[in-house]
């Protein structure tokens, strides 16, 4: 399973020379599989409690899609399908079943019966119609959502148990847009409330195993189990309630803080587990998962508008003269280098590792071939111009610092000097708009296909600033075609050509990393890489 408990060591992270050097002993030293951190069967009952290192925020998940918000509102609201992690496979949850025209156009979803709300309202057609229709309402709170329904044209409550949704244009990627948790179904007491009142976690009623309870900015949130639960996705690996009577998710910013709680036995299982902190965690027995987010892995964007960027010679020379082995392994066994520009995790994934290996020799020889050539310095250029590509990130990243000064270093091997610009989320997403900036750097989760034409589409976010027909066409394709078979033969075409053309310079895979404390089991990841409790349990102490 991917998302089996792994005991990891890794060297402690200081700068990208000294993480480097210490890649070595990490590989030397990290272990193969754990055994559960529990034994026997499940027990019901006790309180969980969890380490997060950021406030969720906002707990409505049609709105809010940060790690931590995503961690807590995924065991209060569920969605119509589910998406096995494993398989790649679209499963059946508040709908047990599904039809989808050839054109992609039309879905139509039959409803569990029984399923409600845990204010007692029962589920129904209407009841979905109306949490879509709300969605594409929320406006810019949730763009993110309202891409899974770009060309929605409305649903109609057939019956009791049957909706159908209806678009204007193909898109193909809804079925399995309606198993993330920004578009699972919330009660209409809920779709009631202002955007800003569905934030608070009161006025959050899902259909899940968990109910919120309490929460204090930047403090805490609590979840009680919702006796009577009865419809777990068939991804869930029991039947019936939670175990859990409790769960206390804790805001704990400062990673070593965190990790001394879960040692001290404050704590059960924390998140964002630093490079520097997983030895020391599984040295003291702790059990550390973790899973690649699925969708584009962490990438620099090569920006089609800008003054270097644009000039392919320079795109090839960045793809050929990354050395991704090296820069994954200053993150610790938990994050893998990049092999295509999707993670190993996404659906439809093909391996290009080929065509990502290291060659600085061809990094140089594309340069020379089109008049770049090494200045006094080292650094190339031409027409009077020096090779100096600026690079934006946020510097709210732990990890982006430390891969960025190493692949600094790596570029200027061949002649290109890195800019590196650290910036706020705000002053990130301004200078994302800016047609000068040459890279930028991040990643898109998403378990589908689809995450291709949402992120280089020059109809969608267009990260990169494409603009080719080529691609374009693939990646309509992808929109249109319910065919999985053939959706994942364009899948693999235009992921080859986004690397082929340097569009996107994968660097390594986006990982989430928890650590689980001794006496607890049951705790894994779904499909986009976030947290599920149904399962969990606890010792009897």
């Amino acid at each position: 399973m991917s998302t089996s408990p792994v005991r990891r060591v890794t060297g402690r992270v200081l700068t990208a020379g000294a993480a480097f050097a210490a890649a070595a002993l990490v590989a030397a030293c990290s272990a193969g599989p754990a055994t559960s951190t529990a034994s026997g069967a499940p027990q019901p009952g006790g309180v969980l409690r969890v380490g997060l290192a950021a406030d969720p925020v906002c707990l409505d998940p049609q709105q809010n899609g940060n790690a931590a918000s995503i961690n807590i509102s995924r065991q209060v609201v569920n969605g119509l399908t589910d998406l096995d992690p494993e398989t790649g496979e679209i499963t059946p949850w508040l709908a047990e079943s599904w039809e989808v025209s050839p054109d992609a156009r039309t879905f139509t979803f039959h409803l569990r019966e029984g399923v409600t709300f845990s204010d007692g309202t029962p589920l129904d057609a209407q009841v979905v119609k109306d949490n879509l229709d709300k969605v594409v309402t929320l406006g810019a709170a949730t763009s993110l959502v309202t891409g899974y329904l770009k060309g929605y044209a409305g649903a109609t409550a057939v019956d009791p148990r049957t909706v159908r949704v209806e678009f204007s244009e193909p898109n193909a990627g809804f079925l399995q847009a309606t198993s993330v948790v920004q578009l699972g179904i919330v009660a209409p007491s809920t779709l009631q409330k202002s955007a800003e009142e569905r934030c608070q976690a009161q006025n959050v009623i899902g259909s899940g195993p968990f109910v919120f309870d309490t929460y204090t900015q930047n403090v805490s949130t609590t979840l009680t189990k919702r006796p009577g639960y009865a419809w777990p996705s068939a991804v869930g690996e029991h039947a019936g309630e939670a175990y859990l009577d409790r769960i206390e998710f804790n805001v704990i910013a400062e990673s070593g803080v965190r990790t001394g709680s879960l040692q001290s036995g404050q704590l059960d299982v924390i998140t964002d587990v630093q490079p520097v902190d997983e030895q020391l965690l599984a040295s003291g027995g702790a059990t550390v998962l973790s899973r690649a987010n699925p969708g584009v892995d962490n990438t620099l964007f090569a920006k089609g508008t800008s003054a270097f960027a644009s000039d392919a010679a320079v795109r090839t020379a960045l793809q050929k003269a990354v050395d991704r082995q090296q820069l994954a392994s200053v993150l610790g066994a938990s994050h893998k280098p990049a092999t295509s520009i999707l993670a190993a995790t996404t659906p439809g994934y093909v391996d290009e590792s080929v065509l990502l290996a290291a060659d600085p020799a061809g990094a140089a020889a594309a340069l020379d071939a089109a008049g770049w050539v090494p200045g006094p310095d080292g650094i190339r250029v031409r027409d009077g111009q020096r090779l100096a590509l600026d690079v934006i990130y946020l510097s709210s990243v732990a990890t982006n610092q430390t891969v960025l000064e190493l692949l600094q270093q790596q570029l200027r091997d061949v002649g290109i000097e890195l800019v590196l610009r650290p910036l706020s989320v705000a002053d990130y997403v301004t200078a994302a708009k800016d047609p000068a900036v040459n890279l930028s750097f991040g990643n898109f989760t998403r378990p589908d296909l689809d995450v291709l034409r949402t992120t280089f589409s020059a109809k969608a976010s267009n990260a990169a600033r494409v603009d080719d027909p080529e691609l374009e066409e693939l990646l309509d394709g992808l929109a249109s075609t319910a065919d999985a078979t053939a959706r994942e033969a364009l899948g693999a075409q235009a992921q080859k050509l986004i690397l082929e053309r340097g569009y996107g310079i994968p660097v390594y895979e986006l990982a989430q990393v928890t650590a689980v404390a001794p006496g607890v089991d049951g705790v894994r990841y779904e499909s986009s890489s976030r947290l599920i409790f149904f399962d969990a349990w606890k010792a009897a102490q």
